[in-house]
């Protein structure tokens, strides 16, 4: 698996796997990627850990409500991280906040 922290209020768009765009049709199933119930605060967001399967190596995130969608546009995630890459993350997170 693979994951990636997602400010509240934020949801996925497009998903990339190894041969471009996810394609549903050659895969046999949307890309598996679901909300985790951990989430850490940084810089006053609530940033929420999604985990994906092995084959997404990249996602687009965009906020949910059409109005920051103008003002922001979107991003793209161009690097997932491993568990232990998240757990470092959460444990730094962690420490900054006590």
């Amino acid at each position: 698996m693979k994951y990636f922290f997602l400010t509240d209020g934020w949801v996925v768009g497009r998903v990339w796997e190894l041969g471009g765009l996810w394609n549903e049709l050659s895969w046999r199933h949307r890309p598996q990627i679901e909300q985790t119930t951990v989430c850490m605060w940084e810089n006053g967001e609530k940033l929420w850990l999604y985990r994906v399967e092995d084959a997404v190596l990249m996602v687009e995130v965009k906020p949910k409500s059409e109005t920051e969608m103008a003002a922001i546009g979107q991003v793209v995630l161009k690097r997932l991280i491993t568990a232990d890459q998240a757990i470092d993350i959460l444990s730094k997170n962690l420490a900054q906040e006590q």
